[in-house]
Formats: structure tokens, sequence, C-alpha cells
């Protein structure tokens, strides 16, 4: 009897909870098939066997976090010959503790994301259906194997019961479908004070349906990660400034070198030349592409440009990253820009996908809104919002009147520890230039 274990999920992810596990006991795996659901810090991913047999036991379950190199299933391989059957093993709820009770309702949203002309922003969509996660199991505990079949083990599961809790009614205590169902209809226990994820502890929620109907709708993994993300982030003294370009040349650029981008099955969209006027601001300020290293209170400065852009998908906010900006042409980041959207719409981003940004452009301008907050992404020190550009009347000199000018609203956040604001003026206003002559970007960048 062989163990698949948990391959190396990328770079900076080591482990991640169990979202959903597409294999059971019995089931005939190939090779790159994907076995289970696992939600990190930055997605949800679908992780692939690198083995071939027939599953004999699952050594976890849904909830539970694992790490890399930890044991997924036992099995055995393909081309052997069925081994006795042995006797029963611990089962998989005496694996890794869950991570986070959920809400005993399933509740739905809606999966529906809006059109964007760019498909990509930093906007959250209603998450779709998602499997309730079990009841929290204290990490270490001791427990007493219970009399339950593998049927019985799965609907608990499914139905986010703690299969130890129950009280068994069947011969010799053995569990039966109808305890579960029991067990499932009786009322949740007080909830712990919650944490936030940045060592600030919130106290429980008043119980709303005192004042009317509610509905609870259980968080995705992708937005359970980013709200932890998103509290580490905002311990960080942030500043943000606004400014706006004139897009009028920007966008006369688009239009222009848009039918190239047709031509290699791409759009041209505002986002793929920004990556490019970004690079060039950020090789001229290196301090907005830097990391801070409290250890030994230094400001580490990249000399690689990876951008990572914010794309909206329906199950989430997810961030990919377009490695070596610097060193690709406009059209080619166009392609580039088209093809990581589409996949992580998909939800098919692989971990290497997601990780090494230096920097993050986060483009609203496709759904609205005349300016945001966008928060940095630690351990980046600065992200650039676009919001939806409008024409306003801009003031002429020479002709000592209005005239109407597109201008595109800039949104800069950025660590106040590394940058300080006559910076993040000098880059906004660098930003601007190159998005009122587009064709300085051979020039700068």
């Amino acid at each position: 009897m062989a163990e698949f274990k948990l391959p190396t999920l990328g770079e900076s992810a080591t482990s991640g909870t169990v979202a959903k596990i597409l294999v059971a006991p019995g089931d005939t795996v190939a090779a790159d098939q994907s076995i289970l659901e696992l939600e990190t810090d930055k997605a949800v991913l679908e992780v692939p066997s690198t083995v071939a047999g027939v599953v004999k036991e699952l050594l976890v379950k849904t909830g539970d976090t694992v790490n890399v190199d930890q044991p997924i299933f036992s099995y055995e391989d393909g081309a052997g010959a069925s081994a006795p059957a042995a006797a029963p093993a611990a089962p998989a709820e005496q694996t890794a503790a869950s991570t986070a009770p959920a809400p005993a309702s399933n509740g739905t949203a809606p999966a529906t994301a809006p059109v964007k002309n760019d498909g990509v922003v930093d906007t959250a969509s209603p998450v779709g259906t998602q499997a309730p996660a079990p009841v929290v199991n204290t990490p270490g505990e001791s427990k007493t194997p219970v009399a339950a079949s593998p049927s019985i083990r799965r609907l608990a599961r499914e139905k986010g019961v703690d299969i130890y809790a129950v009280k068994g009614s069947g011969i010799g205590g053995r569990i039966t479908e109808n305890d579960i169902a029991e067990f499932g209809k009786a009322p949740a226990p007080a909830a712990a004070p919650a944490g936030t994820g940045s060592g600030i502890t919130l106290p429980p929620l008043p119980d709303f349906s005192k004042w009317g109907e509610v509905n609870r709708v259980p968080m995705s993994g992708i937005r359970k990660a980013t709200s932890t993300q998103m509290m580490r982030s905002w311990t960080i003294p942030m500043v943000t400034q606004y400014d706006k370009a004139d897009s009028t040349a920007f966008d006369a650029f688009r239009k222009q070198y848009g039918p190239l981008a047709e031509k290699r099955g791409a759009k041209l969209t505002p986002t793929a030349i920004l990556l490019k006027i970004v690079v060039a601001a950020l090789k001229k300020f290196p301090d907005f592409n830097a990391s801070i290293d409290f250890s030994t209170n230094e400001v580490v400065q990249k000399k690689f440009y990876n951008i990572g852009v914010a794309v909206d998908t329906p199950k989430g906010l997810v961030v990919p990253v377009i490695n070596n900006v610097d060193r690709k042409g406009i059209i080619e980041l166009a392609v580039e820009l088209g093809e990581i959207a589409a996949t992580a719409r998909e939800g098919k981003l692989k971990p290497d996908q997601m990780s090494g940004a230096t920097f993050t452009l986060s483009n609203l301008g496709g759904i609205g809104g005349t300016a945001f907050t966008p928060i940095v992404n630690s351990p980046e020190v600065a992200i650039l919002g676009i919001a939806r550009g409008a024409v306003e009347p801009v003031w002429n000199k020479e002709t000592s009147s209005f005239d109407p000018k597109a201008m595109m609203p800039l949104c800069l956040s950025y660590d106040h520890r590394v940058i300080d604001g006559a910076n993040g003026a000098r880059f906004t206003r660098f930003l601007s230039a190159l998005i009122e002559d587009p064709s300085l970007i051979a020039l700068e960048g």
C-alpha cells in the first residue's frame, strides 16, 4: 500500500485547507487527474494526482489544513493485484483540525460576474454555492473511533457534521443516516469570539434575527483568504494619493495599435499598456518596487518587475502575476494578460502564477467609480488603482477657456514607512506624463 502526498504548491505556499475532495475509496485515479480542491491564502487550486491506482482510504477530510508532503490518500498501484482487506484504519476525521467553523445553513449567492471590457478588476463578485466546512476540532485532540460506515462518514462531511459529536442509535451505537440528519437540525453552539487574522479579536455578533429576516451565505475559500490577507495588509501605515491624467493620446494609441493585438488573438486593453508605463515608473522610483526586511532594517529594492493584476472571477478576487514585464512588448503583454485572466476566471491558476509580484495594478475602469482606495498587498509596498475615465473641462491657459479632455483617475496607495508623499506625487506625475504621451514608453520603459 502506497500513499499519495500533497505535492509542492509553490515557492510561498506550504499548506492549504481542503475545500472539496474529488475522489472516494474505490475510485481509479489517473496521473494528472484532479483529486481535491485546496484553498490557499491566494486562491482555490485543483491539486492533480501524480500517481495512478485505486484509492483505498482517504486520509484527510473537507476543512482539514494540510501541509506539503502530508499523505492525502492511500492507494494500490493500478497494475497490482488487490491486497486482502485490512482492518479499518483511523478515520479521516482524525487528521489535522479544521481551520474555521461555518454556518449550519447552506446559503447560496448568485455566481454572476459583471461584464467588463478589460476582465481585470479589483472587485469581488458574489460567490457561488460552497460546501459547508465541518465543525472545528481542537488541534491534537484525541478522538475515539466511532462506528460508522464509509457512506455515513461521507454524508457527515457533506453536511458539515462532526461525526465524533453524533450519538449513534443503531446496533452497538452505530451511527445511522437518521442520526446525521437529526444532529444537523440541532442548534449550533454559541460561537467563540472571532479572530480577524491580524491579532485583533472581535466580539460575537448580535442575534440579527431579532430585528428581521437574515440569510447566511458561506464565504468562499477565496473570500476567506482575501479577508485574512487584507486584515494583514491593513496593519501597513498606508497613504493613498489621487491624480488624473489626460488620456486623449493614450486612447488614440490604443485605437491605433488595437488591430495588431487582434491579429494575435488578443485585445489591447488599457491594462496591457499601463503595465509598461508602470514598469517605467518603477525603474525611475525603485522604492515602489521594494519590500521591507525588518530583521535587518533594510529596504529590499528588486531589480525584476513582476506585476500582479487584480482579476474579478465568479468566486472572488485573485491576483495572477505577469512576470518580467520589462522584457515584453505591449502586444505580447496583451496576449498574456488575456490568457491569464481567462485562466483565473476558470479557477485553474497554478501557485507559481500567483507568486513573486513586486507591485500590483488594479483597473476598475471597466466597471465604474470615480476613485477608490486600493489596499497594499504585503509584502509589496505600493499598488496602483485605475478608476473609470470621463470627459472633463480642463482649463487651457493659451486660449483662456475650458477644453473637453478625457481624464483617467489614478489612485496610488503606498507604505509610508518606505515612501514619502513627495515621491508619491512624483510617481503619479511621471505616470501621467507617459499616459499623456505614450510614445515616451519606448524611451523610458
